[in-house]
């Protein structure tokens, strides 16, 4: 079965920086659209950030553009959102996702993790 295992999370300050990673399995990770979604406390889950299969085209939402890079290494079978600049609203579970389409992975993507918690401290 598909499983994907986000680490990478923990307490910062703001201002800092984190990088999280995902180690995908049980799917095809070379042809597969990848993102990052994430929920915070009382809140709904909102999409991040997206990478197309070969890594050529990225998405990433306006809250976080300029602060937020996702890359991907399909030799490792591991996507990762790199975070920088963070500020005390990015507090939240950070969720990998997975989908064969570059187009639902932004909206309803077929797979999810457990998610990792993002803390930032002002």
């Amino acid at each position: 079965q598909v499983q994907l295992v986000e680490s990478g999370g923990g307490l910062v300050q703001a201002g800092g920086s984190l990088r999280l990673s995902c180690a995908a399995s049980g799917l095809t990770f070379s042809s597969s659209a990848m993102g990052w979604f994430r929920q915070a406390p009382g809140k709904e889950r909102e999409f991040v950030a997206a990478i197309s299969w070969s890594g050529g085209s990225t998405y990433v939402a306006n809250s976080v553009k300029g602060r937020v890079t996702i890359s991907r290494d399909n030799a490792k079978n591991t996507v990762y959102l790199q975070m920088n600049s963070l500020k005390p609203e990015d507090t939240a579970v950070y969720y990998c996702a997975a989908d064969s389409s570059y187009v639902a992975i932004r909206r309803n993507p077929s797979y999810w993790g457990q998610g990792t918690q993002v803390t930032v401290s002002s």
